[in-house]
């Protein structure tokens, strides 16, 4: 059960013009459902990505950054839900790249132009035959306005699609972003999510566009995690078509990239805190903020260190209080000359700790009062610095075993 998310309402999403998206149910490991998703793009379309850096990095995720490091403009995606294609060698290479064909044959492109996706089950042969029966549904299927139904095709074990609109104005333009994102467990993304699209209409330049990307990913799908276990397939791709007519963004400090990079982050920021919100077997979503801290560096280790903790985690579920927990945490952040005496640490409007210890006023009520809400704002002061980070996370319940126990089922 997801906490206090929604599903998307098909007229709060918006379309970007140059991007059409068509689904189809291919069977790729379970039947009757939506599995598979391709994402036409205009010429003149620019995209850029960042990738998990897990070593057992996914065939997809190989063949997508090569085809983004190619010469030829990418002009279309391809994702596929029920089978990772990670751990699969040298046939997993190659079942990903005839995907890229089976799809550019159908589209008049080139393989190179197509870049893949796919979420799943690790170790499992991609089923090729399947997905290129599955395409030209996708193909036939494809329109401007199918952003609903392409949040639904890239799930999981998500209970609930996530997608995500926005509008700004630059250079006296209207620009449009759109963000789709898939992801509940597994979590801990290391350069960007489980998988995720986000695309806007704005004219940007490559490189500009791969520094935002880079911006974006940093302080929003890297700042969640589940489980604290990354995937070998996380994937964050922004797509700019540049039909918005606006000047062409072509780098930080100017006044149009940041507020581009903030619209995207705004989207960015609600597609990864829907993956926490629907994290498996969720009954919380927690907000930790680290501050005064020496570098942001710093605030992001403790705040994870906190976030990664099965007991921190399991006390949640139960609204125990046993906050100990978390101050242990925090001393297991790996900040050497951290001095405890300094540290601070509140649950909403709760004061818990004061210079290291517990503070006055403080009572076990007040704790679990503070630990019941579906909501919960933790926030940990180093009395270090004036840099901060802030990390949403989801406690363990016992549904999380039950989910990832019975996954392959």
């Amino acid at each position: 059960m997801a906490v206090n998310l929604e599903p998307p309402r098909a007229e709060d999403l918006l379309t970007i013009a140059g991007v059409r998206l068509g689904v189809a149910r291919a069977g790729v490991r379970k039947p009757n459902r939506k599995d598979l998703l391709v994402v036409a793009l205009d010429e003149g379309s620019r995209v850029a990505g960042v990738f998990t850096r897990n070593r057992f990095r996914a065939a997809p995720v190989l063949v997508c950054q090569e085809h983004l490091e190619g010469d030829l403009p990418i002009r279309a995606l391809v994702v596929n839900t029920g089978v990772a294609n990670a751990g699969t060698g040298q046939p997993g290479l190659a079942n990903a790249r005839a995907v890229c064909a089976a799809v550019a044959k159908l589209a008049g492109i080139e393989p190179a132009q197509v870049l893949p996706m796919s979420t799943g089950v690790i170790m499992e042969p991609l089923p090729v035959d399947r997905i290129e029966r599955g395409l030209p549904d996708c193909i036939g299927d494809l329109a401007a306005d199918h952003w609903t139904s392409a949040a639904e095709a890239i799930m999981t074990t998500d209970t609930v699609p996530k997608a995500v609109s926005r509008q700004t104005v630059i250079d006296g333009r209207t620009v449009t972003v759109s963000g789709i994102a898939k992801g509940a467990g597994m979590i801990q993304p290391n350069m960007a999510t489980m998988l995720g699209l986000i695309a806007t209409d704005a004219r940007v330049g490559a490189d500009a566009l791969q520094d935002l990307t880079r911006q974006v990913a940093e302080h929003s799908f890297n700042a969640i995690t589940v489980d604290g276990d990354t995937s070998t397939n996380d994937t964050l791709l922004v797509v700019a078509t540049g039909q918005a007519g606006n000047v062409e963004i072509v780098g930080e400090g100017t006044a149009e990239f940041s507020k581009l990079c903030g619209t995207i982050l705004e989207v960015a920021q609600l597609l990864a805190q829907a993956i926490v919100r629907d994290g498996e077997g969720a009954t919380k979503f927690i907000a930790i903020t680290v501050d005064e801290g020496a570098s942001r560096a710093e605030c992001l280790k403790v705040a994870k260190a906190i976030a990664h903790s099965p007991l921190v985690k399991t006390a949640f579920f139960a609204s125990d209080p046993n906050l100990g927990r978390i101050l242990a945490a925090v001393g297991n952040a790996g900040i050497a000359d951290l001095d405890p005496a300094r540290v601070g640490l509140s649950l909403g409007d709760v004061t818990v700790v004061q210079e290291g210890g517990r503070a006055a006023g403080y009572t076990e009520a007040d704790g679990q009062r503070a630990m019941k809400p579906a909501e919960i704002a933790v926030r940990v002061t180093l009395d270090r610095g004036v840099e901060s980070a802030t990390v949403w996370t989801c406690d363990f319940s016992y549904d999380y075993v039950k989910i990832n126990a019975d996954y392959r089922s």
